[in-house]
């Protein structure tokens, strides 16, 4: 019984806030009104006061700005700017009004805010539960200098994760939160609503779903082609990489050092730099179809369509793709060789497999095994690979003037043009909203049902 009772005592008591308003005393239930309350009353006045401080600061805040902020954020704002004559100066001038983006934006901050304000006041609530306890135990409670101690030993994963989290919410979460707002209003071009705008709901979705509109039939033409694009693009890379991965691996090959730094060589050039030069050389009047008239293989006055017909340009880009991305899979895929156990080799052998076998049944099932997550990775990059198609292609051609998209464009490189070029930033942000959600439920289902996950350490 009393080892029994060792071990139920070496489980630490959760601290909860569930407990605290539950269980805990007067000076506990205080804290829920005045933060770092309970912490004071037991000789914690240093961290009590920092509670105490931050909850005075959030409350300054909403009192002077925030309760405005959230107040505006229903209606984005109703006083439009105007023009007037200024007879001092003899010039038009432009009352204020309201900015409906920077209501938007300090409402959402304001939001995220009162929830990191939560999270704290959670923190002080079970710090002012926990001191309670310790100190009806008649156990030793921290002083502010031991607890900034702990920091360096056994809470020291607080002091190194709060500076990214922090810079996570303000640099990562507030845009997104941001930009999935803003595909719930009419903020574009459209009706000249970029100063003053308000909430549409669903309508922004319903627009690009409605396959017999313009923008409608658009978006599922490129998404389609952005696609096919990310499926050609990722496994011709990894086809060929694997290819010349094999050959160059192979016990006969002589000098695999030497090969394998004639593709890592490759590498060394910035990709954008590839890609305007082999734009350049791609034109109607560049250096491909000039060596081509001399040679006689096309007519004089003639020149391959290689960015001026949907179905060559198209070609194009994942050819170019190739010529830039195998040598990355070449030595993502060496590694791999490299380390696929020799004695499966030799068994195989010994039980009279030939290369061919050998080949399906140990090389590719161990490949696939290991870089299962990098196609993945690799799929996803390819479906926002922005700089292939806007360097190299530009997105072109346009067949359709009335569409806003070329017939290479994919989805991120239509987003960029709607809202840079056109400022139709509320159809951009439902665009960037889909992108993810497809990339993220296709990514999440592929590794799920994977042997990489299913039989994660066990080839």
């Amino acid at each position: 019984m009393g080892i029994l009772k060792k071990r139920v005592n070496e489980f630490p008591t959760p601290y909860t806030c569930t407990r605290a308003i539950r269980e805990g005393g007067l000076e506990t239930k205080l804290s829920m009104v005045l933060m770092g309350f309970g912490n004071m009353v037991h000789g914690q006045r240093i961290k009590g006061l920092l509670y105490l401080a931050v909850e005075v600061a959030y409350v300054v805040f909403m009192i002077v700005n925030g309760i405005g902020f959230l107040r505006m954020l229903p209606s984005l704002g109703s006083v439009p700017q105007e023009e007037y004559w200024d007879e001092a100066t003899q010039v038009y001038m432009y009352t204020k009004g309201d900015q409906s983006i920077l209501i938007l934006l300090y409402g959402v901050a304001t939001v995220l805010l009162t929830v990191l304000m939560i999270c704290a006041w959670r923190g002080a609530l079970r710090s002012a539960y926990k001191a309670e306890c310790l100190a009806k135990e008649g156990r030793h409670v921290n002083s502010f200098v031991e607890d900034l101690k702990t920091l360096l030993h056994e809470n020291l994963q607080k002091l190194l994760m709060t500076p990214p989290v922090f810079f996570i919410f303000a640099f990562t979460v507030l845009p997104l939160v941001f930009m999935i707002c803003m595909a719930f209003t009419n903020y574009s071009k459209i009706g000249n609503h970029l100063m003053l705008f308000d909430w549409v709901g669903l309508e922004n979705f319903k627009a690009l779903f409605d396959s017999s509109s313009i923008l409608g039939s658009t978006f599922w033409s490129v998404l389609g082609w952005t696609l096919i694009w990310a499926f050609f693009a990722t496994f011709s890379n990894y086809i060929f990489g694997m290819i010349i991965s094999l050959l160059i691996n192979r016990k006969g090959t002589r000098a695999k050092g030497f090969w394998r730094f004639c593709f890592v060589l490759s590498c060394a050039v910035p990709m954008f730099v590839s890609l305007l030069i082999m734009r350049t050389m791609l034109q109607p009047e560049g250096a491909i179809n000039v060596l081509l008239r001399n040679l006689g293989l096309i007519a004089s006055d003639a020149s391959l369509p290689f960015f001026t017909d949907p179905t060559w340009a198209r070609v194009t880009v994942i050819i170019v793709n190739v010529w830039v991305g195998v040598p990355y899979t070449l030595l993502q895929l060496t590694g791999v060789l490299q380390n696929i156990p020799e004695e499966l080799y030799e068994a195989a052998r010994v039980d009279g497999a030939n290369a061919v076998q050998i080949f399906f049944k140990i090389t590719l099932p161990y490949m696939l095994y290991v870089t299962t997550p990098y196609l993945i990775t690799t799929f996803t990059g390819n479906v926002n690979n922005f700089n292939v198609i806007y360097l190299l292609s530009g997105g072109d051609p346009v067949t359709d003037l009335a569409s806003t998209a070329g017939k290479t464009d994919l989805l991120v490189t239509w987003l960029y043009k709607l809202t840079i070029d056109k400022q139709y930033y509320n159809i951009g942000a439902v665009i960037g909203i889909l992108t993810f959600v497809i990339l993220a439920i296709g990514a999440l289902f592929t590794y799920h049902n994977s042997k990489s996950y299913k039989e994660e350490g066990g080839f």
